[in-house]
C-alpha cells in the first residue's frame, strides 16, 4: 500500500525558506523517479521538479535557481529545498512517483497525500 507523507509547510515572509519533506512507504523508493507537485487556488496541480533514481534533476522555469529537490535513499525521504519564495509559490505541495512515458512525466501510483501548504504572504 503507497504512502506518500508529506510536511514541512507554513506561513513565510515573501524571501524567506522553507524545506518540505516526503515520507514514502510501499515503494520501491530508491527504484523509483520521485517528484514535487504543488496545486495553487483553482489551477491544476503542476510538476514543480524531479530527480531521477541517480540524483540527476530538473526544474519548471518558475523555480529555477530557487529550488532545490533531493533525496535520501536510506529514509525512503525526498525533500523540497524552497529559497526567495515568491507569492506566486502559494500552493499544497504533494510528492509522488514519476515515469517518463516518452512525451512527458506521468505519476506512477494512483495516490497522492495530504501534501503540504505553504502560504508566502506578508
Amino acid at each position: 500500500q503507497v504512502q506518500l507523507v508529506e510536511s514541512g509547510g507554513g506561513l513565510v515572509q515573501p524571501g524567506g525558506s522553507l524545506r518540505l519533506s516526503c515520507a514514502a512507504s510501499g515503494i520501491i523508493f530508491s527504484a523509483n523517479v520521485m517528484a514535487w507537485y504543488r496545486q495553487a487556488p483553482g489551477k491544476q496541480r503542476e510538476l514543480v521538479a524531479h530527480i531521477t533514481r541517480g540524483s540527476n534533476t530538473n526544474y519548471t522555469d518558475a523555480v529555477k535557481g530557487r529550488f532545490t529537490i533531493s533525496r535520501d535513499n536510506a529514509k525512503d525521504t525526498v525533500y523540497l529545498q524552497m529559497n526567495s519564495l515568491k507569492p506566486e509559490d502559494t500552493a499544497v505541495y504533494y510528492c509522488n512517483a514519476v515515469r517518463w512515458t516518452g512525451s512527458s512525466w506521468q505519476v506512477r501510483y494512483d495516490y497522492w497525500g495530504q501534501g503540504t501548504q505553504v502560504t508566502v504572504s506578508s
